[in-house]
C-alpha cells in the first residue's frame, strides 16, 4: 500500500500541472492580413471571446477592470498562430477566411474573470446532439445541404461561445428509419430512446411561412429540458439567436455564482477501487475536474482512498459534479463515494 500511494503522489505532482480545456482559452478572430497592425487589433477582441466561453455570458459587462485586461491583452498571450478557413455562402460560393487564433495563459485569464467579477461556467460540458428538420413548404428534410452556410454559422457561434455541438452521423438507410412525424413534434425522448446523447439533444423544428422562417426548439439535458422558438426572415438569424438562447440555457445551469467562487476544502473518501490502474484513474478524474484546485491523499486502506480536495468554489458544486459524471457514486455515509468508472 506505501508503494501504491508513492505511485499515487508522484502521478499526482504531473497530473496537477496538466492543462485543462485549453480549447476554452483560445478565441478565434477574422483578419484580413498577418501583418503585426492587424494581430494586435485582434487579440482584444480574441480575449472577449475566451470571457464569453468562461463566464457563459453573452455580453461582458463595461467596467474600469475589463478596460484594464483588454489593454493588457498581449500580455496574457501564450502563443498564437493563424488559420484558413472555408466559409459557404448562401448562393453556394466558398471564400477563405483568414484567422488569428490567440491562446491565452489559464491562471491570468482566470484571475481577469475574478476581476471583472464574472460568474464561471463550469467547464464539463456536453456535446449538444442537433436534429434540424427544415419544412419549406413542400417537403421535411433533415438537414438538407442547401442550407450548409447556416449550419456553418451555427457551429461557429456556438464555438465562440463554449458551447460543443455535434451533428448525428446517418447514412441513406439509417435516416430513412427516422420517424419524421416524431422528429417535427420534436419528441427528444423518441431520439435518446434511439441512442441520442441523455446529457444535451436539440431537436429544432423549421418552417417557412412566406417570406418568415419559424423556428421551434426542444433542447433536453439530463433532469432539465427547454422550450422556446425564434423567427427570422432570414434562416441563419433564426438559427443565430437560437443557439444564443440554447447557450444561455446550459451556462444559467452550470454556472458558479461570483458570491460562490473562492476557496474550500473538503475531506472525501472513495471505495470500491480495485487496484492500482482504478486508483490512479480516480486521482485523475479527480483532478480534472475544473473546480478542483488541488488534491491531497492522506490515507488508504485496501480498496479505499482518503483525499483532501482543495476548491475554487462550494462544496454543493462538487457534489453537483460528481453526480454529473457518473464516475464517482455517492454511497449511504457522509462524503464517501464509491469508484464505478471502469465497473
Amino acid at each position: 500500500m506505501k508503494k501504491l500511494l508513492l505511485i499515487i503522489m508522484t502521478l499526482q505532482l504531473s497530473v496537477a500541472e496538466a492543462e485543462r480545456e485549453l480549447n476554452l482559452y483560445s478565441g478565434e478572430v477574422v483578419v484580413s492580413s498577418q501583418g503585426e497592425d492587424d494581430r494586435n487589433a485582434a487579440i482584444p477582441e480574441a480575449l472577449i471571446q475566451v470571457l464569453h466561453k468562461l463566464s457563459g455570458q453573452r455580453e461582458i459587462p463595461l467596467s474600469s477592470a475589463l478596460d484594464k485586461a483588454l489593454v493588457n491583452a498581449r500580455n496574457l498571450l501564450r502563443s498564437y498562430r493563424y488559420s484558413s478557413v472555408d466559409r459557404t455562402g448562401p448562393n453556394g460560393d466558398v471564400t477563405t477566411e483568414l484567422r488569428l487564433v490567440a491562446q491565452f495563459m489559464q491562471p491570468e485569464v482566470d484571475r481577469v474573470v475574478q476581476q471583472v467579477s464574472l460568474p464561471r461556467w463550469q467547464q464539463e460540458r456536453p456535446v449538444v446532439e442537433i436534429w434540424v428538420v427544415i419544412d419549406d413548404g413542400s417537403r421535411r428534410v433533415l438537414k438538407p445541404i442547401e442550407y450548409n452556410y447556416a449550419w456553418e454559422s451555427m457551429e461557429d457561434i456556438a464555438a465562440n461561445r463554449g458551447l460543443p455541438l455535434s451533428w448525428p452521423e446517418l447514412d441513406e438507410e439509417q435516416a430513412q428509419l427516422i420517424d419524421m412525424r416524431l422528429l417535427w413534434g420534436g419528441f427528444t425522448d423518441y431520439l435518446i430512446k434511439r441512442g441520442a446523447p441523455e446529457d444535451g439533444v436539440a431537436i429544432i423544428a423549421a418552417l417557412r411561412n412566406g417570406p418568415t422562417w419559424n423556428l421551434r426548439w426542444n433542447l433536453v439535458s439530463g433532469e432539465h429540458s427547454w422550450s422556446w422558438r425564434t423567427s427570422d426572415v432570414e434562416l441563419m438569424f433564426a438559427l443565430a439567436e437560437g443557439v444564443h438562447q440554447m447557450t444561455d440555457r446550459f451556462a444559467s445551469v452550470r454556472s458558479i455564482a461570483v458570491s460562490d467562487q473562492g476557496s474550500w476544502a473538503i475531506d472525501l473518501t472513495v471505495a470500491e477501487l480495485r487496484g492500482a490502474d482504478d486508483y490512479v484513474a480516480c486521482l485523475d478524474y479527480l483532478q480534472n475536474l475544473s473546480i478542483v484546485t488541488a488534491v491531497e491523499i492522506l490515507g488508504a486502506d485496501p480498496g479505499r482512498v482518503y483525499f483532501r480536495i482543495e476548491l475554487n468554489a462550494s462544496t454543493e458544486y462538487l457534489h453537483g459534479a460528481l453526480r454529473r459524471g457518473s464516475v464517482l457514486l455517492p454511497a449511504d455515509t457522509g462524503n464517501e463515494y464509491e469508484y464505478v468508472f471502469f465497473h
